[in-house]
């Protein structure tokens, strides 16, 4: 392999001629091999919009050289389309407040834009990263910018999943709507509902979830880009905070805006947290829906059985024929990992002292996972699973006629300690409640009909 040479504050430093990063990269991958991964790829969009605008909004004040100024842009958007991304090499977990991950787009920008004006790569007397391509920056305030660009990026991909999943589950609960089942509180038989009113609920919840991550998104809009390193703009000329943002918009089509106070956002990361415990509490709802299908679905001989899951694979190696509800298990350990990545963002939140958080690489990486993972799962859960379900009608009507908790509904007109004689009864003798009563002549034919028809039983308000 050739090497350059470059230099940096540090000294001299062996670069790859190929390569587009620089010392402080060469020095950050000495030391940042922790988790095998670089960083998340709507990160780097992000950076390179920030470097875009920020680069525009330079030459807008007259503070960056034009020529210079037209080769980083023309960089920048090589980077937007695809290129060079193979550059950005450090790991997702690098050096505090992501100085490491900010002077690695400072230098591989840098060096593809002296490319451009036919310069060698390396001659950063010419075009520097930190004087030209970070000019009016710090990582201070471009990395929580960026951070929140990335998770919006991101987000906006997730919200059409999270819809997908809705509509089928409304699709099945108009399914089964006249598939009438026992309720069951506490584990144990309740009074009936319709395996539609279930799915319709679950619909709600997983609305409710969405809604809470779009109010979520709202907070993310406000960035702190023109901070620069404590909040207070230092070195950064008059108007470039509003030029920068403005033309950040612009490229990144979000609806971003300067942060009220600066130094809150350099020093609070509440909107990332928010946004995390956001895509947690949907976690919490996707668990409960999944476990509730597996429950339905267990069986089918010794198990609930009141459902019928598709097969999207052989479930065992060993048992024949076996239909597991791997598809349900699989976004549980999604959701888990999630719940997981929500503590690491919450302890990072925590974390910042005086004008700064630092934790903001671990909060990429953990937020920008949890998305991708919640991306993924959740077209294959609604197509794959929920759109497969079947109800078995039989079994869900023997449970109703079998079970003596309909006697809840005989309660007023009977007392409740006869009821519970009677519910005592029916399970000691395993016989229906309306035999029981129809036997003991506790009330007429007609009037326990009239009880326990099903119009009756599953009235709501």
């Amino acid at each position: 392999m050739q090497f350059r040479v470059d230099r940096d504050s540090l000294g001299e430093i062996k670069i790859p001629v190929d390569a587009y990063y620089g010392p402080f990269t060469a020095r950050a991958l000495k030391n940042y091999n922790i988790t095998g991964r670089s960083s998340h790829q709507n990160l780097i969009i992000a950076y390179a919009m920030i470097k875009r605008s920020a680069a525009l909004a330079n030459m807008q004040l007259k503070k960056l050289d034009s020529k210079k100024g037209n080769a980083i842009v023309k960089a920048c958007d090589e980077v937007l389309h695809g290129s060079l991304i193979k550059q950005f090499v450090v790991d997702a977990i690098n050096s505090g407040a992501g100085t490491a991950f900010n002077m690695n787009v400072n230098e591989v920008i840098a060096n593809r834009a002296l490319e451009i004006l036919h310069r060698k790569k390396g001659n950063y007397k010419y075009i520097s990263p930190n004087d030209d391509v970070n000019m009016a920056q710090s990582s201070n305030d471009t990395f929580p910018t960026a951070l929140h660009v990335a998770i919006l990026l991101d987000a906006k991909e997730l919200l059409p999943r999270i819809d997908k999943l809705v509509a089928s589950l409304r699709k099945k609960a108009k399914q089964f709507s006249d598939s009438a089942k026992i309720g069951r509180t506490h584990l144990m038989d309740a009074l009936p509902v319709t395996l539609g009113m279930e799915f319709e609920a679950y619909a709600v919840a997983i609305e409710n979830a969405k809604d809470a991550i779009e109010i979520a998104m709202k907070e993310l809009e406000y960035v702190a880009l023109g901070g620069t390193a404590v909040g207070t703009g230092a070195n950064a000329p008059k108007g470039y905070r509003t030029l920068a943002i403005k033309n950040l918009v612009k490229i990144s089509a979000l609806n971003l805006k300067p942060v009220k106070d600066m130094r809150y956002g350099l020093q609070s990361r509440f909107a990332a947290a928010n946004f995390s415990s956001a895509l947690r509490n949907l976690a919490l709802e996707l668990i409960r829906i999944a476990n509730d299908i597996r429950l339905m679905a267990s069986g089918p001989t010794a198990g609930l059985a009141e459902v019928t899951i598709p097969a999207i694979h052989a479930g065992s190696s060993i048992m024949p024929g076996k239909v597991n509800p791997s598809l349900a298990e699989s976004l549980n350990m999604v959701c888990f990992n999630v719940i997981g990545n929500d503590l690491s963002v919450a302890l990072a939140s925590q974390a910042g002292q005086f004008e700064l958080n630092v934790m903001l690489p671990v909060m990429a990486k953990c937020v920008l996972e949890s998305v991708d993972m919640l991306k993924n799962i959740l077209p294959m859960f609604s197509e794959n699973m929920i759109d497969g379900l079947q109800a078995n009608r039989g079994r869900l009507e023997s449970y109703i006629e079998k079970s003596p908790v309909l006697v809840a509904l005989l309660a007023p007109y009977i007392g409740y300690m006869k009821a519970a004689e009677l519910y005592k009864e029916a399970l000691k003798k395993n016989t229906s409640v309306r035999e029981l009563i129809l036997k003991k002549g506790l009330m007429r034919k007609e009037t326990v009909d009239k009880i326990l028809n099903k119009k009756n039983i599953l009235k709501s308000e």
